[in-house]
């Protein structure tokens, strides 16, 4: 491949990552008038990119046009190592475990009942107290569900009080996202999107932190901005890492929107009493699937999942 030609492809690249290009330096690289014209029109463009790299190695794509998600490279040899789902990963216990957790969500949210589901595709996943797991679960119901050939997945950090997705994902810095949406009719929330070299991941952020979070949750704007995300893609679904329900009041308020909650039980951990309190609170959500964390499997003695519906 020529200079020339390579500088074409990666106009092209830059183009379909949403980087603005200039017309001239594409025609310019597209009619091979001149190899520097070529090379100019490459450093133009990816002079408008502004990559820092995280502490996992990776690097974000920060400036971008106001309709453009931010992109970012997951570290996915290092989520492998931690337990995660990848899409290169080859067959494993955990990747059939999600299979199965994420079978009956998928077809709810596909209107496979009886009788359809309002909000169907609104996922919360959630667990009575800390140290569950629901993070680890969240993540991995997203990464499983983006395997799937006719559905894309929007994972929300919705622990709006403590995020974790920054930490176990290795994102950047919190930035602007959920609660900067409801606190603006202007906000281009796509500019909050974070898209992943997981093609069919995408990843909303918490968003700046705010006093009245719970307010913001509980308003007319939650229900039409949850409105909005639920319906615009009839592909996609949307997963919520939430709060644990007997710590804070946003996970109460989230779960009045949803149309299904994964409720993560930690096994031999858990107080049965607060595993009831907290189902308790969510009792207006039409199907509630209940899933043991780290539960010991008799055959093999080793610890896995375990499913239930509520």
């Amino acid at each position: 491949m020529s200079v020339i030609e390579k500088a074409a492809k990666r106009l092209e690249e830059l183009r379909r990552a949403g980087i603005e290009v200039p017309s001239e330096a594409e025609q310019s690289a597209a009619s091979g008038r001149l190899q520097s014209t070529a090379d100019a029109a490459v450093a133009l463009a990816t002079s408008r990119v502004l990559q820092n790299p995280s502490a996992n190695g990776a690097s974000v794509v920060s400036k971008v046009p106001s309709s453009a998600a931010t992109l970012f490279e997951l570290d996915l040899a290092k989520l492998a190592k931690d337990g995660f789902v990848t899409p290169d990963m080859p067959r494993s216990r955990i990747a059939d475990e999600f299979r199965i957790v994420k079978r009956p969500l998928i077809a709810n949210a596909s209107g496979k009942r009886a009788q359809p589901l309002k909000n169907a595709n609104l996922i919360m996943v959630t667990s009575a107290v800390p140290g569950e797991g629901k993070t680890f679960s969240a993540v991995n119901l997203a990464l499983s569900i983006a395997t799937e050939l006719d559905q894309t997945v929007l994972l929300v950090d919705a622990d709006v009080a403590r995020p974790s997705l920054p930490r176990v994902l290795g994102l950047p810095p919190a930035g602007k996202g959920l609660l900067d949406a409801l606190q603006s009719k202007s906000f281009d929330l796509g500019r909050a999107l974070i898209r992943t070299n997981v093609e069919k991941l995408t990843i909303l952020p918490s968003g700046t932190p705010h006093a009245n979070a719970t307010e913001l949750l509980a308003s007319d704007a939650m229900v039409k901005l949850l409105d909005e995300m639920a319906n615009r893609y009839s592909d996609r679904i949307i997963v919520f890492d939430s709060p644990p329900l007997l710590v804070t009041t946003e996970a109460r308020v989230l779960a009045t929107l949803m149309g299904q909650i994964l409720f993560v039980v930690r096994a031999e951990s858990t107080l049965q009493s607060d595993v009831k309190r907290a189902l308790g609170m969510i009792e207006a959500c039409p199907v509630k699937l209940v899933l043991f964390n780290q539960a010991r499997t008799v055959a093999q003695g080793a610890y896995g999942y375990g499913y239930g519906y509520n």
